[in-house]
């Protein structure tokens, strides 16, 4: 016996085919009725099994595509996914990007503004250090004409004594303990 339905129609097309003309006909032809009809039998029982397979592997086709149209949807989403995530951190890399450079220029700008306040404020010390020691260099040699002329007027009320300071226009020398003596008017 046959194992499946198209071996079945190729038996029957055999039969049909090596079948003699039938008398006095070219298109007719006669073949074992019995022959025939057991063929057909078994092609009919053999479709059932034939349909019940077509159907299962239609059944898996159907599983199987639907399987793959979930995983192609499954790798669709990853990627829009990805790229969504890509976008993303490109977004946050840009924005902080921005953000450093606007740090960059804030410090920029406050170094620029520490300096120019720190010029300032040394320009400032310096002058006022400058009139400070003007105002007390001034003092000085006011101290030492009002000490001179003190000296001078005492001097002058008493003879000058051996080693004590001359009187405004007499000749300095080197005084004891051979340190020279300054004259205020000369400077």
């Amino acid at each position: 016996m046959a194992s499946g339905v198209e071996e079945l129609l190729d038996m029957l097309f055999e039969l049909i085919d090596e079948a003699k003309n039938a008398p006095l006909s070219s298109d007719k032809c006669v073949i074992e009725r019995d022959r025939a009809l057991d063929l057909i039998d078994d092609i009919r029982s053999q479709f059932p099994m034939e349909l019940t397979e077509a159907r299962k592997m239609m059944a898996r086709r159907a599983e199987m595509e639907a399987e793959a149209k979930r995983k192609a949807e499954s790798i669709v989403r990853s990627a829009e996914d990805r790229a969504k995530q890509l976008l993303a951190t490109d977004s946050i890399a840009l924005q902080a990007k921005q953000r450093a450079n606007d740090m960059m220029r804030q410090a920029e700008e406050r170094s620029r503004e520490l300096k120019r306040s720190a010029n300032e404020y040394c320009e400032d010390a310096l002058r006022r250090t400058e009139e400070a020691v003007a105002e007390a260099y001034d003092e000085i040699k006011q101290s030492r004409v009002r000490f001179r002329a003190a000296a001078a007027a005492t001097a002058g009320a008493k003879p000058a004594a051996p080693g004590a300071p001359a009187a405004p226009g007499a000749p300095t020398g080197p005084a004891p303990g051979g340190r020279t003596m300054f004259d205020a008017e000369k400077d």
